[in-house]
């Protein structure tokens, strides 16, 4: 019998071995045994390997709590929320910028990423030898993976700098060579080229979002790998290549209802490129704790990411992005939940006490539950406008760029921007993207990679140390396992 041995990069325990029990942890709908080729030589079984990987999405250690503490919490857009004595185990120092090496927030995402990127390499290795699968399908899954490997090493980069690149599965006894593979970190600009080739690569074979099924629509598509290579692009200032992506990504419109993309009629819609699906019926799974963790403290949920006043300061009168981006208590939501209001011993509204909470993780059908249909948007159409935007600035366009920002600023029920030169320009673009995408993940790397990350902090009492807290650290047992084959980050013990 013929048996498929998947070699595990399990960073967890920083072991390196072979899968025990020889199965495919698909965690969709069921476990699919691997133990004879057959099984899964065909169009279904091709498909197992790839659903896995998209499935490692709605994880508790890839899109939930850690990540939220990791790349929410930490920005200027939320405080840890919660009550103050309920630390979410790290999210008060992540809050406050004082985290170390140890911090399990970080690294439980390095850790989540490169369990995703296994299973990326797996359904890379093990797709070409199933020949009695579709071919035209399996080039397509392959696409799949090239983009979704391509993703994780883009968060893993923008939250730690240069990482290891494991591109390939690893044989077992493991050589020198794979061991330094694994171990050894690579330099930002290698880890961006090797994104870029990914994507590049998946582009060339993924369909347009147009072109898939109505029941596929959240796979990844030709107009997505365009989308993050624009956004890879951006990260880099590589502004013309900024401008030729955004130009790539054709067939989206910007959805005429802001509040309604982030509810369940909103998803996967026109202006959707890519986003983690999640769904609360059983057996089909959600996204374990986000919408809970999250949700209105002694109400349904924990109370944690809670929106800054200074989130709430940042939008001009009348956006309403931000009744759509914001639970406030004592208000009614679009499905008339009543969020309670807090009051003191004497009776007064007492707003000292979670008085707001992120209204992107609400599920209205599943609000209680731990798994809910709330989806994550990390790619929409707005944002390829005001990265296009962006680029065109910098770039000396600037009347070209205005358009674009105005486009955005219309459909929050705003007028025209009253910016005019580069300079002015330039800031009202970084301002509008965190009101626009507030929650979406995007605002504490934002702050890093323009620059304005200290000064925005401070305005909260916080010290961002330059020089440090640029990154994230790599986790210390990482560290201790690489015997020398990879550093620290800056500032970190």
């Amino acid at each position: 019998m013929k048996k498929i041995y998947i070699s595990i990069f399990v960073l967890a325990a920083f072991t390196f071995t072979g899968c025990a029990d020889d199965y495919l942890d698909v965690k969709q709908t069921e476990t699919i045994s691997t133990d004879d080729m057959e099984l899964l030589n065909n169009d279904n079984g091709a498909k197992t390997f790839v659903t896995s990987i998209y499935s490692k999405f709605l994880d508790w250690d890839m899109s939930s709590f850690g990540w939220i503490g990791l790349a929410s919490i930490t920005s200027d857009d939320a405080d840890k929320g919660s009550t103050p004595s309920d630390t979410g185990t790290d999210k008060d120092v992540l809050d406050a910028l004082t985290y170390n090496a140890s911090n399990p927030s970080a690294e439980s995402t390095f850790n989540a990423n490169y369990d995703g990127i296994n299973r990326c390499n797996q359904a890379l290795d093990i797709l070409p030898k199933l020949d009695k699968a579709d071919p035209a399908l399996r080039e397509r899954l392959m696409g799949e993976a090239k983009f979704l490997r391509a993703f994780m090493y883009f968060t893993l980069v923008k939250c730690y700098g240069g990482v290891p690149i494991v591109d390939h599965i690893a044989k077992i006894p493991l050589s020198t060579e794979d061991k330094a593979m694994q171990l050894t970190r690579k330099s930002t600009a290698e880890v961006y080229a090797f994104i870029e080739k990914d994507l590049a690569e998946a582009a060339a074979v993924l369909p347009n979002k147009s072109q898939y099924s109505s029941d596929e629509k959240a796979r990844a598509s030709k107009g997505a790998c365009y989308a993050l290579l624009a956004k890879v692009s951006l990260y880099q200032k590589k502004w013309q290549s900024v401008v030729d992506n955004c130009n790539l990504v054709t067939g989206y419109i910007i959805s005429p209802d802001y509040a309604k993309m982030f509810r369940l009629e909103g998803e996967n819609d026109g202006e959707s490129i890519f986003e983690i699906n999640g769904n609360g019926a059983v057996p089909a799974r959600g996204i374990q704790g986000y919408s809970n963790t999250q949700g209105v403290r002694d109400a349904w949920g924990w109370g944690f990411n809670q929106p800054s006043q200074s989130l709430v300061n940042a939008y001009e009168p009348g956006d309403v992005r931000k009744d759509a981006t914001i639970i406030f208590r004592g208000t009614t939501l679009y499905d008339g939940r009543v969020i309670p209001q807090i009051y003191d011993k004497d009776g007064n509204v007492d707003n000292t006490l979670n008085p707001r909470y992120n209204f992107k993780a609400y599920s209205s059908a599943y609000t209680s539950a731990w798994e809910t249909d709330a989806n994550i948007k990390y790619l929409r159409y707005a944002e390829v406008l005001l990265m296009k935007a962006e680029a065109l600035n910098e770039l000396g366009q600037t009347s070209e760029a205005i358009p674009l920002l105005n486009i955005i600023r219309h459909r929050a029920g705003l007028g025209d921007t009253p910016a005019v030169s580069q300079d002015a320009v330039r800031t009202a673009i970084w301002k509008e993207r965190r009101v626009e995408l507030a929650f979406e993940f995007d605002r504490f790397f934002d702050l890093v990679r323009t620059g304005q990350a200290k000064d925005a902090f401070a305005v909260d009492g916080k010290v961002f140390t330059v020089g440090k807290n640029e990154l994230f650290p790599i986790p210390a047992s990482f560290i201790l396992v690489a015997e020398g084959m990879s550093s620290q980050n800056p500032g970190y013990n």
